[in-house]
């Protein structure tokens, strides 16, 4: 329901207007006066102002200007019962949404209404699209470490070319930016970007994202589908996780690279594609080409140029920059103050392992704002850096003590039936990847769950490789 506020110093003029608006369901609140009405808009969200423009203490014109220096998209519907042209103009210029005469016609009054709360509709609207637009702009490659601007360096000569790239790097320290930025200063701007996390498709379908299909090649193929190098034709295509493809898949890509060609499953026809081939893996590829997981002559295809994005911990003096532009960008989503993060707070987030790199960085910053007070402190930070320090080993909570010669969790420290199965999961998980020397995608296989579900255990455990 909207809220209409109405300033106006004749009782008989607000009581017909009130009379009015209600009637059409809206929820209304008036004023004998401009300066009470001005603290009304201060204080209150209204979606509409209706102002009389000659009023005692002060007039309309100057409750228009400064209620749209507080509410700049507070939509204003000046009234005056001495209107002329050059009024209504002169309203125009202030930024009034309309001008009506008085008495006011009953027709006229509710088209102006409902213009004005849907023009204050498109605005907020607009400025909601516009602020998601620039969420999905390229964010800058921050910090000025030697590593980072050796980067920065090698994006600015090898973007221009065609060159192939590989971008190697631990999860979550920036490989898809990197990728993002080739493409962005690239000859190839004016195309599409297309992304593909090869870790996240199965591997039996993996052909088929990426190459398409034709109908009826198997069974759930009901209709035509393009495949990925097809949608990125003329532009990049990013193959994330590139070590995790099958080794059937890397047969057909090395095809694409070497042709400039694909087929698609179940079909004899072969389609030119002017694709560049942007590749990334937090593997070590040759270690996956002796073990037979990886091709090498795809392998040589991919690796023109090597950018190598380094984990945080080894690019700490990047961490303040990095940790106050998420604070200012989280408070902004959240419609708060910019919180303050202390010399000491900084020098704590640098201290701790990262072993999400960037991704954790941002993660623990927004815990941190929601738990701390206007200052975030070295305390803050160790104490909410870590969520499962708290939750899965509090002091003397999980103690483990033999029982007829088994080693058991004290069952009394759970509050809950979640919190056992959390510490139970967790060790379980724990063990397997210690058994398997934290081969990830081996321990996804052993314990039979994707690849990419285990990732996010591992993540919401906490867990590190010691």
């Amino acid at each position: 329901m909207a809220k209409i506020l109405i300033i106006d110093d004749e009782r008989a003029i607000r009581s017909t207007l009130r009379d009015i608006l209600e009637y059409e369901n809206f929820e209304v609140e008036d004023v004998d006066n401009g300066i009470d009405g001005l603290d009304l808009i201060k204080k209150k969200n209204f979606d509409l102002v209706l102002c009389d423009i000659k009023m005692n203490k002060m007039d309309g014109m100057e409750v228009l200007t400064k209620g749209l220096s507080v509410k700049p998209d507070l939509p204003f519907i000046m009234i005056s019962g001495h209107g002329t042209v050059e009024t209504a103009v002169e309203a125009s210029k202030k930024g009034a949404f309309d001008f009506i005469s008085k008495p006011p016609d009953l027709n006229r009054l509710l088209i102006t209404v409902r213009n004005a709360l849907d023009r204050g509709s498109l605005v907020t609207e607009t400025k909601a699209l516009k602020q998601k637009v620039s969420k999905t702009k390229t964010r800058e490659i921050l910090g000025d470490s030697p590593a980072i601007l050796k980067i920065k360096e090698t994006i600015e000569r090898v973007a221009p070319t065609e060159a192939r790239v590989l971008v190697t790097g631990a999860n979550g320290s920036g490989k898809e930016l990197v990728a993002r930025w080739l493409h962005e200063k690239s000859s190839r701007l004016s195309g599409p970007l297309v992304e593909v996390n090869c870790a996240a498709i199965p591997s039996e379908l993996i052909e088929s994202e990426l190459f398409g299909h034709e109908k009826g090649s198997f069974t759930s193929a009901v209709k035509q589908r393009i495949g990925k190098f097809e949608q990125a034709n003329g532009g990049t295509l990013f193959l994330d996780e590139i070590g995790d493809m099958s080794l059937s898949a890397q047969a057909k890509v090395l095809r694409a690279l070497q042709e400039n060609k694909i087929t698609r499953v179940g079909g004899e026809k072969e389609i030119d594609v002017n694709v560049r081939v942007i590749a990334a893996t937090n593997k070590d590829l040759l270690k996956e080409i002796d073990s037979g997981n990886f091709r090498m002559d795809l392998y040589h295809r991919l690796n023109v140029i090597h950018i190598h994005v380094p984990p945080l911990v080894e690019r700490t003096s990047d961490i303040p920059l990095l940790s106050e532009t998420f604070c200012e960008e989280i408070c902004n989503d959240y419609g708060m103050p910019t919180k303050q993060i202390s010399l000491a707070a900084h020098e704590a987030l640098k201290a701790l392992p990262w072993s999400g790199n960037i991704r954790e960085l941002r993660n623990v910053i927004e815990r941190l704002i929601i738990l701390s007070d206007k200052t975030i402190t070295d305390e803050d930070v160790k104490l909410y850096s870590n969520p499962n320090e708290s939750i899965y080993q509090p002091v003397n909570t999980f103690d483990i003590h033999a029982q007829n010669g088994v080693a058991t969790p004290d069952f009394d420290s759970f509050a809950s039936f979640q919190d056992y199965k959390d510490y139970a999961e967790k060790e379980y998980i724990k063990f397997k990847l210690e058994k398997n020397n934290w081969n990830v995608s081996k321990t996804a296989e052993d314990i039979d769950i994707q690849r990419s579900h285990l990732y996010s255990k591992i993540e919401k455990f906490g867990l590190k490789r010691e």
